[in-house]
């Protein structure tokens, strides 16, 4: 059963179709592709806050990652100051939890 189950996901791979999306095996890579880090940094503060703070914020928190990913998304206001996050409408929710998820992961 195992071996079926294993085989079967094995043909599944090799007939998924291309991503469409460029996949960057370096996430700090896919946050500067992505602008992220024109106003981030991973351990200090810019015009954002840093990639530990925001971790730091939100460590411990089950839906950290659900409202990072709107954040990305949508922009925000008013929680790190008073300079707003622009909205990043072109990223597709994927590629925004990506981001979130890496955001996240610095302690």
């Amino acid at each position: 059963m195992k071996r079926t189950l294993f085989a079967l996901a094995a043909a599944t791979l090799v007939t998924l179709p291309a991503v469409t999306v460029p996949v960057l095996a370096d996430e700090a890579a896919f946050a500067r592709a992505s602008g992220c880090m024109a106003c981030h940094a991973v351990d200090r503060r810019m015009v954002g806050p840093s990639f530990r703070d925001i971790s730091a914020r939100y460590a411990g928190q089950a839906d950290a990652v659900a409202r990072m990913t709107v954040k990305v998304q949508r922009g925000g206001a008013g929680v790190w100051g008073p300079i707003p996050m622009p909205a990043n409408p072109r990223l597709s929710e994927a590629d925004a939890r990506r981001l979130a998820v890496w955001s996240l992961s610095h302690r």
